[in-house]
């Protein structure tokens, strides 16, 4: 799978001293915890929600480290060059301007420097890409279909195990009375018991193995759609007659949200995503029951939560 990013840099430490920086710059400012404390999004959170969920989205949160500390530095350059041009070469302390044009040792760093930054990344990056698009042998497969506005799931390697995944809170704006009933039908089925996110929760959560590779395979059925779990670093498009491929392994138990980020319609808005990751003990016992109660949501893709209301 190739070499972690900070064992390649040299330095293991570095994350979590990029991490525990934004921390003390959130205390600072009073701000709450960081947005990669969990698997969904957190009011003001700071940095990445891909944090240790998957290895991939861990390199990933690594990375954007990197970069920021390089990005950083080229600000900083270059605003000190500026400084020091306008301070050292303005109309007062130079009335009679240097006629020169060229320094070709001052051109080849300034181009060089530049190249060797590109380089640079290129070389952390490029393994990070190819370990995104390589995929392991994979231990469950998982079909997303999107639709105009919800998500429909199968599990090929179970058979019988297929159901539409609806938002709590759509496009009819449900009022609180509502919702809440929808949340107590629909709880009944989670796996993970947890207090209801606004705009982000659905009826039939995803349950996937931890520990294991998962392949998903993501399509569309009529408009353009993407699946996307920041908290797991994956983003691919639903495209109507292709079929999209990524791969994750979560390594630790919990919830993980994620939306379309697509815009798709009046809808866009109320897709959400979410996944309860669990022990593969546990889900193997879910698909069982699954099987034995012979879920079927696909007839009607709004039943669970119109009949709630």
């Amino acid at each position: 799978m190739g070499c972690d990013m900070w064992k390649c840099l040299g330095n293991e430490s570095t994350s979590a001293g990029f991490r525990a920086l934004a921390v003390a710059f959130a205390a600072a400012w009073g701000v709450p915890s960081p947005a990669w404390a969990d698997g969904g999004p957190r009011p003001w959170g700071i940095g990445l929600q891909t944090g240790s969920a998957t290895v991939i989205g861990a390199r990933i949160d690594a990375f954007h480290d990197v970069l920021l500390v390089v990005i950083s530095a080229v600000v900083v350059l270059v605003l000190a060059l500026l400084v020091y041009v306008m301070l050292r070469f303005n109309k007062t302390r130079n009335p009679q301007p240097d006629g020169t044009t060229h320094n070709l040792r001052l051109e080849v760093t300034w181009t060089l420097i530049p190249c060797l930054v590109v380089l640079g990344i290129a070389a952390i990056s490029f393994p990070l890409l190819y370990d995104i698009d390589r995929m392991p042998i994979p231990d469950l497969t998982l079909k997303v279909t999107g639709h105009q506005w919800y998500w429909s799931y199968a599990y090929p390697d179970r058979q019988d195990v297929s159901f539409d995944s609806t938002p709590i809170w759509d496009a009819s704006e449900p009022s609180d009375e509502q919702a809440a009933d929808a949340v107590r039908v629909a709880s009944a089925k989670w796996l993970i018991k947890s207090d209801p996110l606004r705009l982000l929760e659905v009826d039939n959560r995803v349950v996937l193995p931890v520990g294991k590779v998962i392949r998903v395979q993501i399509t569309g059925s009529d408009v353009l759609h993407s699946w996307f779990l920041p908290s797991l670093g994956i983003n691919r498009m639903a495209v109507t007659g292709r079929l999209n491929e990524v791969w994750f392994k979560i390594e630790q138990p919990g919830l993980y949200y994620g939306q379309c980020s697509m815009i798709c319609g009046l809808g866009h808005g109320f897709m959400p995503i979410v996944i309860e990751a669990i022990p593969a003990d546990r889900f193997e016992d879910w698909v069982s029951g699954q099987k034995s109660a012979g879920l079927r949501d696909g007839a009607s893709p709004h039943q669970s939560v119109v009949a709630a209301r």
